[in-house]
């Protein structure tokens, strides 16, 4: 009798031993890392991350990690325009991109500026990454201003200006940089595509595949996040401009242009952009014909230093003359913030791999971005 009641009292500490260890072996299913035979981690599967969707690319590479210092499947690398003084802000920046997405990519970054860059500097970005990285200073052509700039004209407005950078004669130099010459510069002349990255910035989301691999291999030319609408003193006679530039080059512009996006019914300038502190573009189109063309044709008539016109609305300009809707890629999810907007993707509140508020990240219900999902 006193044996048996020892077998059943050994048997339910087994059974109770069992069931604990089923259900910790249930719980690191759910919560480790571990694959199931699909290669997507149950985790994963129940939280139905916006980068496993089709609809985001999800998935468009087909590869796994890349080493730093293989080559890529494409040419291209992670660019900058910085100071030495920014140090502190990029290296945020690179900190977020790392952790989200460039630590499997290892993509190479290329950082330039119009001073040489300092040991400190250069160590300190460094140390944020393993892949390859790349400093350069400005050609002198670059940066500054052309022989046919009306230095005290240019004075004149920046003295008289009440908009946001308005007084800044480097902001200008800038502007016109980022315009008309940072794709010629050497260090970008093998690249086949370059992603903008600026200090300061916020990437909210997990980008669980290579965007470089997704625009290449559906023929995209130009990706955007945020589409705001610009500030009508800084491109006063930028549309002006931009009108005669397409009269007198009438063979340049393709029929399936989108410049529905940035004139109107009755052919007023709408001002919408996209904000090129995040872009992602195929260089073979600021290399283009028509491109350079258009770049040179602003370059002449002197708006980026009469007036305060900005590399967004020149890019977007050109973007909507020169390419087809199904050449230019809204980046919907890929969160991402600059001081004063930002974008956070649809549902992230609630799934995915974002940590932002959509009802904080509104720049989805911007009507420049509205405008453009409807044509």
């Amino acid at each position: 009798m006193i044996a048996s009641r020892r077998l059943v009292a050994v048997g339910k500490f087994f059974g109770i031993l069992a069931v604990l260890g089923l259900l910790l072996h249930m719980g690191t299913l759910l919560f480790s890392t571990r694959y199931n035979t699909n290669g997507q981690s149950i985790f994963s599967m129940w939280s139905s991350s916006l980068s496993d969707n089709q609809r985001y690319g999800g998935q468009a590479d087909g590869q796994g990690e890349y080493s730093p210092g293989v080559q890529k499947p494409v040419k291209a690398a992670l660019v900058a325009l910085v100071r030495n003084e920014e140090l502190y802000g990029l290296r945020k920046a690179m900190r977020e991109l790392e952790d989200r997405w460039n630590h499997k990519y290892n993509y190479p970054y290329i950082f330039l500026n119009d001073k040489p860059f300092s040991e400190k500097f250069k160590q300190g970005v460094q140390d944020m990454t393993k892949a390859r990285i790349e400093f350069g200073t400005l050609e002198p052509e670059s940066w500054g201003y052309p022989a046919w700039i009306d230095q005290n004209k240019a004075r004149e407005e920046r003295e008289t200006a009440t908009y946001i950078k308005g007084r800044s004669e480097s902001y200008r130099f800038m502007c016109r940089f980022q315009s008309g010459f940072i794709h010629r510069h050497p260090l970008l002349s093998d690249l086949e595509f370059y992603w903008r990255i600026e200090p300061d910035v916020h990437y909210y989301c997990d980008i669980d595949y290579d965007p470089f691999v997704y625009m290449k291999q559906n023929g995209l030319k130009y990706g955007w996040n945020i589409a705001p609408t610009e500030y009508e003193p800084t491109v006063r006679t930028l549309w002006n401009a931009t009108e005669t530039f397409m009269q007198k080059h009438p063979e340049l512009i393709p029929s399936d242009n989108t410049l529905r996006w940035v004139r109107d019914g009755n052919g007023k300038y709408t001002k919408c952009h996209f904000w090129s502190n995040f872009e992602i573009v195929d260089l073979s189109f600021y290399r283009s014909k028509e491109y350079q063309l258009f770049f040179e044709h602003l370059d002449q008539a002197g708006g980026f230093f009469y007036e305060r016109w900005g590399d967004a609305p020149v890019h977007s300009l050109a973007v909507a003359m020169f390419l087809s809707k199904k050449q230019v890629h809204y980046f919907d999810d890929i969160g991402y913030y600059h001081p004063a907007m930002s974008h956070c993707p649809a549902g992230s509140k609630e799934r995915g791999k974002c940590v932002c508020d959509p009802q904080e990240g509104w720049a989805h219900g911007f009507q420049c971005a509205k405008l453009w999902r409807s044509i």
